[in-house]
């Protein structure tokens, strides 16, 4: 599950200030437990940072209705972002990480099998907050997680497979990372006692947000450089997951999509790897990514179309497309 691109555009919202801070206190009260060193595994990814876009996704949902956002919607937005934090967590002992947020993972720190407890912990509290907010939500947040596991299933399936199919992508991170903005949303919408089909509206309305979101995180992968991603580029070449930026490039019928074929399929070497992303910017593997990005900001954008005239919806609007000028800047760069 991929952590945030550099820039994050619902934080430009003034008005939202206060409730970036009640987010923040949540997100570190949270954690607290008995046992200092628990505490500080689970805390060690928060106190490196982070953008809390779940959090703010579930806060302006609420937002949505005309009214300020409760504690139940700062909570319903915390047990998202912990059910994040504890996929790192896992996704860094996998891929053997040594750096996120531009710290040690804690893996790396504190070896793997903490790191697996303390990511395991995460979701544990992250049940218990779903929990206080009734069995609705409860259930929500299971599936979610459940939606998580297949994404990443389905990506561990293609692991190192040039073959693979933009449908297989497309299913992957729909589960693994688009699911819980949705789940944010449709949290939002619960928690302040809207309509069904607000709810819907905003569960809809994240699930878009979310697929810009892996999309440009992708493309950032390739186009970012390591200082602006917090972590190594073209990881997820090295890994062996091929995104969308990468099929595109694969689909092309170009010489250069032969060689990079060529290099594909095992473990890439440091020289190869910097080779491979050299050919993906210079395709139009990047440029047709963002394409498909853009669709997604339309679709998000029509869901908005359905939310009451707000100031939280004017920011919803906004944010796809603030998310995606982050890739253009990038590539351009």
């Amino acid at each position: 599950m991929s952590d945030a691109p550099a820039v994050s555009p619902l934080f430009a919202l003034a008005a939202m200030d206060l409730d970036r801070d009640r987010i923040e206190i949540a997100m570190r009260e949270s954690v607290v437990t008995t046992d200092p060193h628990l505490t500080e595994l689970a805390s060690h990814l928060i106190v490196a940072g982070g953008k809390r876009l779940r959090p703010v996704v579930a806060v302006a949902a609420a937002q949505v209705t005309g009214q300020p956002a409760s504690d139940d919607a700062v909570r319903g937005g915390v047990a998202c972002e912990l059910v994040h934090l504890g996929s790192l967590y896992h996704d860094d002992v996998m891929d053997e990480a040594q750096t996120r947020r531009g710290v040690e993972t804690v893996n790396a720190k504190w070896g793997n099998l903490q790191a697996i407890v303390a990511g395991d912990f995460l979701l544990a509290r992250a049940s218990e907050i779903a929990a206080s907010l009734g069995t609705e939500v409860a259930g929500l947040l299971a599936r979610t997680i459940g939606w998580l596991c297949e994404g990443q299933i389905a990506e561990l399936r293609h692991t190192y497979d040039p073959g693979r199919t933009e449908e297989s992508y497309l299913h992957s991170i729909h589960g693994k990372t688009a699911s819980l903005y949705g789940t944010a949303g449709r949290i939002g919408g619960i928690v302040a006692g809207a309509d069904r089909s607000l709810i819907d509206a905003l569960t809809a309305y994240g699930n878009a947000y979310g697929m810009v979101f892996q999309i440009v995180d992708d493309i950032l992968d390739i186009t970012a450089t390591e200082e602006q991603l917090g972590k190594p580029a073209g990881h997820d070449l090295v890994e062996g997951v091929y995104t969308l930026p990468v099929l595109r490039t694969l689909a092309s019928g170009s010489p250069s999509a032969d060689e990079l074929r060529d290099l594909l399929g095992r473990p890439l070497a440091p020289e190869e790897r910097d080779k491979a992303i050299a050919i993906v910017r210079s395709s139009e593997g990047v440029e047709s990514a963002m394409v498909t990005a853009e669709r997604y900001v339309d679709e998000a954008e029509r869901w908005c179309d359905r939310f009451p005239v707000s100031e939280a919806t004017d920011v919803l609007r906004a944010a796809p497309t603030a998310l995606l000028d982050v890739a253009v800047g990038a590539a351009a760069s």
